[in-house]
């Protein structure tokens, strides 16, 4: 009895599965790996307890950019053990990624809507107003063309000053 050939699969390289196709051909599935960006990995939910951001983020951006900002995420982030200690960011945009997320701790019943919309605004802001660099090539996000852009937002000096007045409830 003649001996089968057996072939070899490299181990480096995923083979492709062949599975049938309704219509009697052959399909090819590769096998793929995850090749998102790291954030984009872990899921995120847009709807908290007390606001949607999605909804926030949507009405801003036909409001204030016209609806240029398209194919954007925008979450509230992981929730942790502690409360920060001496300083907190609300929030933050990878622009590659184009991702937003938010601090969980603003999604509470004390915290204003138009303040939240100040903070998703903010990063908003980032996406269309480009950095700038001062002489020694350090980039420079909060120039002074982002500032007078920012001040553009309804609420902006309500929401510094209530910023300044409730700091440290988000703080241990």
């Amino acid at each position: 009895m003649p001996k089968r050939q057996t072939r070899r699969k490299s181990p480096s390289r995923p083979q492709p599965r062949v599975a049938a196709d309704p219509r009697g051909r052959a399909r090819k599935h590769h096998l793929a790996t995850v090749r998102a960006p790291f954030q984009r990995q872990f899921e995120f939910a847009s709807e908290g307890r007390w606001f949607d951001l999605r909804a926030i983020f949507d009405r801003l951006n036909a409001r204030y950019f016209r609806n240029r900002l398209r194919n954007y995420t925008i979450a509230w982030g992981r929730r942790r053990r502690e409360k920060p200690r001496n300083a907190i960011v609300f929030a933050s945009i990878q622009e590659e990624d184009r991702m937003i997320r938010v601090h969980p701790l603003l999604d509470r019943q004390f915290v204003p809507q138009w303040y939240l919309e100040y903070i998703v605004f903010h990063e908003m802001l980032h996406a269309v107003v480009p950095d700038r660099h001062d002489p020694a090539g350090r980039r420079i996000v909060h120039h002074e063309g982002y500032r007078k852009r920012e001040r553009h937002y309804r609420h902006y000096r309500r929401s510094i000053e209530w910023e300044q007045e409730n700091l440290g409830r988000f703080l241990r």
